[in-house]
């Protein structure tokens, strides 16, 4: 019976029956009770002096921007991540463009582990 043999390996890999995980379903229910997320927006960006680095996934160029070119037609909240869905790159002109905060580089290794 196909039915039969879905539900036990729905069962033996531990998902429900509408195909969520349950580990996964579990873990994310604790997560969003302690640590609500929140992605960084432009406006952290700028209060903190930060750029916007963007990376474009078909050509690999990059290039660091200012948030302020963005608030005035995205708004003070738009989310750091998103921003790639609005952008092209100006190498390639591909949209597949990925966006996230410009961390300052600290020329070396910040932390020993072992």
């Amino acid at each position: 019976n196909k039915t039969r043999t879905s539900s036990y390996v729905a069962k033996l890999y531990g998902y429900t029956k509408d195909g969520l995980h349950i580990m996964g379903h579990y873990k994310r229910q604790q997560i969003d009770k302690t640590e609500p997320i929140r992605p960084v927006c432009l406006d952290d960006l700028k209060q903190d002096g930060l750029l916007v680095f963007c990376w474009c996934n078909r050509c690999s160029h990059h290039a660091e921007l200012s948030p302020d070119a963005f608030i005035p037609t995205l708004g003070r909240h738009f989310p750091v991540p998103e921003l790639g869905q609005h952008m092209r790159c100006s190498h390639c002109r591909a949209r597949d463009v990925t966006t996230r905060p410009a961390w300052p580089s600290h020329g070396g290794q910040i932390a020993r582990h072992g």
